[in-house]
């Protein structure tokens, strides 16, 4: 069984390319027991998994959306009380109760899960800084992001951390080469991110993990691909990442990319899945609480 929707969402930033859908699906970490569960003739991205393992939250058209995991149900709206710009960089609390969000102003919010208003968390700052959310620590006190600093040939792209309440910002990174998709392991002792930090030509991210004081960074992937937002299972076992092909910039749409997964310390690679996607597929952490599934979106061309 899936769900199946037309016109469904608002118009938002990005549009589907004529002939192309959105497909919202579920797939084993040894790629086998793919299953659709929603299909959208417009963008929707960034599956999140409920820590009960009901739901699927999603976004689309600026809003948050959600869905039964066992598709029973069509998506519906979720109340963000009036902030309707939220982008594809969202996370929930361990309990389940909080959606952490990106907002187009550049801010992050926190959420009620079952929907009310938001509650601003971020700072403002005297210079261009805006912040990308991608991960929670375990213990849901510390949201880990990404801030897009500056403008122009000034723009630097670092990782850094705030407290979930709201507080000071604390710098985990300080270089030239952009870096994205921070998000903590379950055991709170380390930070996965991607970066073009050891990159010898522009767009050649690679897979890193360090200490979550920003101390200790290791390399987890070295290979010609370019790899990005990588999301530890809830067991600590396995990572899944996105890999595009060669030469690619940055993390757009509409590529023919490769899900892939490894261990924690990068051994054991191997594909899940190709298909056309990129942007939008999973630039949240989409992991079941059993750690055996995880969800995705794909963008087939008719």
């Amino acid at each position: 069984m899936y769900q199946t929707v037309s016109g469904h969402f608002k118009p938002f930033d990005r549009d589907l390319l004529p002939g192309q859908a959105a497909e919202l699906r579920i797939i084993a970490i040894d790629g086998t027991r793919e299953r659709l569960v929603l299909k959208a003739d417009q963008v929707i991205e960034a599956p999140n998994w409920t820590p009960d393992g009901n739901w699927l939250i999603f976004n689309a058209g600026g809003q948050l959306w959600r869905i039964p995991v066992d598709a029973s149900a069509g998506p519906t709206l979720i109340d963000t009380g009036g902030i309707d710009r939220l982008n594809n960089d969202h996370v929930l609390s361990p309990d389940g109760q909080t959606i952490y969000a990106s907002n187009g102003d550049g801010h992050l919010y926190a959420i009620p899960v079952s929907g009310g208003t938001p509650r601003k968390i971020s700072n403002d700052h005297d210079t261009p800084f805006h912040y990308y959310l991608h991960g929670i620590s375990p213990d849901g006190k510390t949201l880990a992001y990404v801030a897009v600093e500056g403008s122009g040939d000034e723009k630097r792209i670092n990782i850094f951390t705030i407290p979930a309440k709201g507080g000071a910002d604390t710098r985990l990174s300080d270089i030239d080469k952009p870096n994205d998709g921070p998000e903590y392991t379950p055991d709170g002792q380390w930070i996965f991110f991607n970066s073009e930090r050891n990159a010898e030509h522009p767009g050649h991210a690679q897979i890193f993990r360090m200490r979550t004081d920003g101390s200790g960074v290791e390399q987890l992937t070295d290979d010609e691909r370019v790899n990005w937002f990588p999301h530890v299972s809830p067991d600590g076992q396995w990572v899944v990442y996105l890999s595009y092909p060669p030469q690619t910039l940055g993390h757009p749409a509409n590529k023919e990319i490769i899900l892939r997964r490894m261990r924690t310390d990068g051994s054991q690679q191997a594909d899940v899945a190709a298909f056309f996607g990129g942007q939008g597929t999973i630039n949240v952490n989409s992991w079941a609480p059993d750690s055996r599934h995880f969800a995705y979106v794909t963008y087939p061309l008719a």
